[in-house]
């Protein structure tokens, strides 16, 4: 029985094995010319803007814009299988995925009212 699994071990091995090669021999590889413009921080191709003194803080727009993406991953994940599965999960399932989409509906008008749908 295990060995329907192999493939996807092997697959996943793979994936790890190079992932780690990848990430250990780049510091030998890669060029080491340094400027300050290499060592500055990059944010979408704008010049950032001086930052007073002591810890950097990111605008709150980037995270709650960080949570909308992954809550509405996380639904659609969810939503999914259930839209396969729909007829087997009958009315227990349909009350479940109300309360989960209220929870979801919940999250984005969070999100709503702290502004991290406008683009400015």
């Amino acid at each position: 029985m295990l060995t329907a699994y192999f493939p996807i071990v092997l697959l996943f091995a793979l994936a790890f094995g190079f992932a780690a090669f990848s990430v250990g021999i780049a510091p030998f590889t890669g060029p080491k010319r340094f400027n300050r413009a290499k060592l500055d921080f990059y944010e979408c191709g704008i010049e950032p803007t001086p930052q007073p003194e002591g810890p950097n803080r990111f605008p709150i727009k980037y995270f709650l814009t960080a949570m909308l993406f992954i809550v509405f991953d996380i639904e659609i994940i969810f939503l999914y299988p259930y839209a396969v599965a729909n007829k087997a999960l009958s009315l227990f399932g349909l009350v479940e995925m109300v309360l989960f989409i209220v929870t979801v509906f919940v999250a984005y008008a969070y999100v709503w009212r702290r502004g991290g749908l406008d683009w400015d």
